[in-house]
């Protein structure tokens, strides 16, 4: 089984999600959920291209971290 992270964002009146492994694969959603149903499926018709095109299912690299800032930048730098 390979695995992609996903990267999801809330955009005003959506939510936007893309995978940096497979750069152009994005979806997007009426909420979270849908975008990453709609992301699965975008990742499934994009393996299934490279697959066709004869080119290598690249191997996932990426991943995610919060970062936490010290209390005083947090609230403004005050």
């Amino acid at each position: 089984m390979k695995r992609f992270l996903v990267v999801f964002e809330k955009a005003a009146k959506n939510f936007s999600a893309y995978s940096p492994d497979l750069p152009g694969c994005v979806a997007t959603g009426a909420t979270k959920e849908k975008a990453a149903q709609n992301m699965l499926e975008a990742i499934k018709m994009h393996v299934q291209g490279l697959i066709a095109d004869g080119q290598p299912v690249p191997e996932s690299h990426s991943f995610a971290e919060f970062v936490a800032l010290p209390d005083d930048l947090a609230a403004g730098g005050k």
